[in-house]
């Protein structure tokens, strides 16, 4: 029986952290070895799954009411998949659902390209490796990478996930959010002091990495004689 942190493998906001991560699986080594440019798609469906959560909680409530009968005290088993040992076993799931359905629905995420280049930074670092965590090889953090591409404005943050789990998967493990006291995976993905996002997904020896950077506001630093570009929706 595995157990990695969250149900997924997730990391507090832009800080270097410990990673309690299961061997890869099959289709983890799978993932690892696709192109990059494939993973357009998980992408895509990664952001759509945040601005549906934001937009409409109780709905998305009710895909997290569905996971219960999965559980039995800490562990955690989907059909086909291994037992997963989870820290606080349902109790983080029916907190999560709670909270969503008492949330007011919040504007969507506009997805920025410039966002997406400084997710695809951190993506690029760690492609087929097993380096895990918001610090780049170069000491860099996701404030540092996302001003590469543009001027941010706050709040800023950064959610990841790895492994070779679904969007939707990856978007509920981070509102459930178990073993983190401080639910922040989750506040940030709902928190509508947050405008902007930008998300990138590649190999990596756990499967996949997807980034999911988030700020206040972006504006791309403009090529020689372009003006800004502006951000675009999922």
């Amino acid at each position: 029986m595995q157990r990695p942190p969250g149900l997924l493998v997730t990391i507090p906001l832009c800080a270097l952290a410990l990673l309690l991560a299961a061997p890869a699986t099959p289709r983890a080594q799978e993932l690892a070895a696709v192109a990059p440019g494939t993973f357009a798609a998980l992408e895509q469906e990664v952001a759509r799954e945040i601005n549906l959560a934001r937009t409409r909680p109780a709905e998305y409530a009710a895909f997290l009411e569905q996971l219960r009968p999965l559980y039995n005290g800490r562990e955690f088993r989907r059909p086909g998949g291994p037992a997963l040992l989870t820290e606080e076993g349902v109790g983080a799931l029916d907190e999560a659902v709670g909270h969503l359905r008492a949330a007011r629905p919040a504007p969507p995420l506009e997805v920025s390209e410039g966002m997406c280049a400084g997710a695809a930074a951190l993506v690029k670092d760690q492609a087929g490796s097993e380096r895990t965590g918001h610090k780049g090889t170069d000491g860099s953090f996701c404030e540092q990478r996302v001003g590469r591409f543009g001027s941010w404005a706050a709040p800023i943050g950064e959610n990841l996930s790895y492994g070779a789990e679904t969007a939707r998967e990856r978007v509920t493990a981070l509102l459930v959010d178990d073993g983190f006291a401080n639910r922040a995976h989750r506040r940030r993905l709902l928190d509508p002091s947050y405008k902007v996002v930008g998300v990138a997904c590649g190999g990596h020896q756990l499967g996949a990495v997807c980034v999911i950077t988030l700020a206040g506001g972006f504006t791309r630093k403009p090529a020689a004689g372009q003006a800004p570009s502006g951000a675009r929706k999922y």
